[in-house]
């Protein structure tokens, strides 16, 4: 453990000593009887070692702990400050212990999660063993580079000089910042650039987009643009840690002491990009921008690279490179013409150079000549500067498409991004994904279109401008209502189907008919629609602010409800927390009652997962008022199963116990089968905890035979795993095994992974009360192997416990 680590652990260490000091200063001895009487055994030697910092303690050492200092407390007649029998106080610093002691590791680790992960998805074999080194995972996120690059010797020769330079203080990373107006080609020599020195930066290169100017999408925020970044790191979300300053902090970590080249395009200010600067001298970091960006100058010593116009031998070069030397050479006079009208712009150019290539008998006199008749001014995006027209080269390539090109390329200013899949153009075009598949290919030659990734299609934010503009002025408000509307649908329906594969007994909701046109994707599989999920997830949160804004407040909550398992199970409550956010402001200013109930629910889910409690307690109080005064009394019994799940977390489990009763009530009454076996099996659950082990096998029991009898697997797993830890507290460890297996069959059938590891765990607390240490220790070895591979934060508490059982005394 390195120093950062040591000081955290003595830091922990003074803090239990600490409570168990205002509890009223037990002996050792004492608090290990007391933790006995609450059939929650604490070792001395154990206890001795927690105390004195010589080992990690895991969760369940801290609860057990916390629980004896609690229950001397109130032996002795006094009571501890509640702050400090909290339990989410206490996991949160336990967290924050475990992420220094383990950050050493953290690279391998997240390496050989992203490894493993990946080679399960595609059915490619299992992780490597535990044993072999990991390869490295290296990142290769650079765009294409322009193939017909021209001129730009200069500012080349300009970055290329920052690779000659000595490297700066420790904590400090070279930075140049490539400024200039739009569409005056900054990404195009930062990409074109950064392959050039890509061998320079062995552990890989990293690009975002961060939409500063785009006049239709908000632009990213710095903690969206981190969160890819871990992703591209092989980090999973459920390893992403809650907060900017959290998932920054994890970046700079894995960016330590690696030579990786950043880019980070179209940044609107400073403020966007310092989340993003790694803290690594061998690193170096690209940023473009219509901005100068002073205070990165200023603050963090950048590099500004004022980028201007193509010269006119440059702008003839460009032509001459995408149109052939011969070409070219034949009408030099039309040629200036055409470099004049484009103004230096290099994409003026390739727009002009473009539609020039798909006419190659033409004469290049001709299309000078329209240029100069068509020349107009894009008002808006000027760059303030003289000269800069684009308006009529974009106006000029618009008019050159074919009809059906020419609506999908309107219709795309429409879509709020960040870019567009098949069947999605094909919705807003209102054909099928076949049909779609060549207006789309005539945009993507005509340089109006970019496919930056397989079937994934993007505008430039001048292209996006004007598609917009010529919305407005050809089609008319009905037209767009009608292209809006068939966007909507296809995100709403095919992430709908997508939910109830994730989540098969989830509640119904009644969707509006989808408008003709529409192209709805009907995945096959769960892992069909993961996929969708995975790669539509942010289009998909962008899909409910442009819903909110245009008033359809029935699509922003529905898609909110339709995305919030996934973005639940992948760990991004934020991004779940801001969603239901929308999904309840829409529904409340239409009225929908079970739209709001629905939208406080997931809220309060989201919020519970963040710690915060409080919020969560008021948005889940709400929503249980709204489905009482609709009479939904299921809805009023899920509401009272969450609010269980809360009092749990709080460590009241008593208040638990008595909302999962209360849920029993609601499902009862509403003869709902499924609801009322998951009530039982959370009944039973909390009398776990609350010491009363044979009343929890009777509810356990009956959940079990009723979840068989409505066929639901998943939660049939759960009720296994509950009477499975019921048997263990009564020291039925054979019982106990046989209910783990029996669960641990079905998470594999079902494929969930996370639970799996849970229940691996209670194998081995199982097999360690019954004196078979070797047993204990390969079941927490099979968690620990599923959560590394998960890159899920359980796997520090597991890897503390196999830890500490290795180096205790056999």
């Amino acid at each position: 453990m390195g120093e950062t680590g040591r000081e955290a652990l003595l830091a922990f260490a003074e803090e239990l000593r600490r409570l168990r000091q205002l509890a009223g200063g037990p002996s050792l001895n004492t608090l290990v009887a007391v933790a006995a009487r609450r059939g929650r055994p604490l070792a001395r030697s154990t206890l001795s070692d927690k105390l004195n910092a010589k080992s990690l303690p895991d969760w369940d050492f801290v609860t057990d702990y916390l629980g004896a200092c609690v229950a001397y407390a109130e032996q002795a007649g006094a009571r501890l400050p509640a702050e400090l029998t909290d339990p989410g106080r206490w996991e949160a610093a336990h967290w924050r212990l475990l992420a220094a002691a383990d950050a050493a590791r953290a690279d391998d680790r997240l390496a050989a999660a992203a490894l493993a992960e990946r080679g399960r998805r595609v059915g490619a074999g299992s992780a490597p063993p535990a044993t072999a080194a990991p390869a490295p995972f290296v990142p290769r996120q650079l765009p294409a580079a322009v193939r017909h690059f021209a001129g730009r010797s200069a500012p080349l020769a300009a970055l290329t000089a920052l690779l000659t330079e000595l490297p700066g203080p420790p904590g400090t990373v070279p930075v140049s910042t490539i400024g200039g107006t739009a569409g005056v080609g900054k990404t195009a020599l930062a990409v074109h650039w950064a392959h050039q020195v890509a061998h320079r930066f062995p552990d890989g290169q990293l690009y975002v987009d961060l939409r500063g100017f785009d006049p239709e999408v908000s632009a990213l925020s710095p903690a969206e643009a981190v969160a890819g970044f871990l992703e591209a790191l092989a980090v999973p979300p459920e390893r992403i840690p809650v907060g900017l300053a959290a998932q920054a902090a994890l970046y700079r970590s894995l960016l330590a002491d690696r030579r990786v080249l950043v880019l980070l395009d179209n940044a609107r200010d400073a403020d966007q990009v310092r989340p993003l600067l790694p803290s690594s001298p061998g690193c170096l970091v690209l940023v473009t921008s219509r901005n100068q960006l002073p205070g990165l100058v200023t603050a963090e010593g950048a590099r500004p690279l004022p980028l201007g116009l193509l010269s006119p031998a440059e702008g003839r070069e460009l032509l001459s490179r995408r149109l052939g030397a011969g070409r070219v050479a034949a009408e030099p006079e039309a040629v200036d013409r055409i470099v004049a009208a484009a103004a230096g712009l290099p994409l003026a150019l390739a727009i002009v150079a473009a539609r020039a290539a798909s006419y190659p008998d033409f004469r290049l006199d001709r299309f000078a000549a329209e240029l100069t008749a068509s020349r107009g001014a894009l008002d808006a995006f000027d760059g303030g500067e003289a000269g800069v027209d684009v308006r009529a080269v974009l106006s000029w390539s618009y008019r050159g498409l074919d009809p059906a090109a020419a609506d999908l390329f309107r219709a795309f200013g429409t879509h709020p991004g960040p870019d567009v899949s098949v069947p999605a153009a094909a919705s807003l075009a209102a054909l099928s994904p076949a049909e779609v598949r060549r207006p789309l290919a005539v945009l993507t030659r005509a340089n109006l279109l970019t496919e930056h990734a397989p079937g994934r299609y993007a505008l430039h934010d001048l292209l996006r401008a004007y598609a917009v503009e010529l919305a407005v002025t050809t089609d008319s408000a009905k037209l767009r209502r009608a292209v809006l509307c068939r966007l909507l649908d296809h995100y709403l329906h095919t992430a709908y189907a997508a939910a109830l594969l994730l989540h098969k007994h989830r509640d119904d909701i009644d969707l509006p008919a989808a408008h003709p046109g529409t192209a709805v994707v009907a995945p096959a599989d769960r892992d069909e629609a993961w996929a969708w999920l995975a790669a539509e997830h942010r289009v998909l949160l962008a899909a409910i602010g442009l819903a909110v804004e245009h008033g359809l407040p029935t699509h922003a909550w529905q898609v909110a409800w339709s995305v919030n398992t996934y973005l639940d199970r992948v760990g991004a409550w934020a991004d779940q927390s801001r969603a239901q956010e929308l999904a309840l402001r829409a529904a409340t200013t239409a009225g929908d009652r079970d739209g709001q109930a629905r939208a406080h629910r997931n809220r309060a889910i989201a919020c519970l997962r963040l710690g915060a409690y409080d919020e969560a307690h008021e948005h889940l109080d709400r929503s249980r008022r709204l489905y009482a005064e609709l009479g939904d009394r299921v809805g009023g019994g899920r509401t009272e199963l969450n609010l269980g799940i809360l009092a749990e977390r709080q460590g009241d489990h008593r208040r638990a116990l008595d909302h999962a009763q209360r849920a029993h009530r609601l499902f009862e009454a509403a003869g709902h089968a499924q609801g009322l076996a998951n009530a039982l099996n959370n009944i039973g659950w909390y009398h776990i905890q609350l010491g009363d082990y044979p009343r929890a096998l009777d509810y356990c029991g009956q959940a079990l035979v009723r979840q068989q009898q409505t066929g639901n697997r998943y939660w049939e797993a759960h009720a296994w795993d509950s009477l499975g830890f019921a048997h263990h507290h009564l020291g039925r460890h054979r019982d106990a095994l046989d209910c783990f297996r029996q669960a641990l069959a079905l998470w594999r059938e079902t494929g969930e992974r996370y639970y799996e590891s849970v229940t691996l765990m209670h194998v081995g607390e199982s097999h360690q009360a019954g004196a078979e240490p070797d047993a204990a220790r390969a079941a927490w070895g099979q968690a620990l192997d599923v959560l590394d591979q998960l890159g899920h934060p359980d796997a520090a508490l597991v890897r503390g416990r196999l830890d500490a059982t290795s180096s205790a005394p056999q």
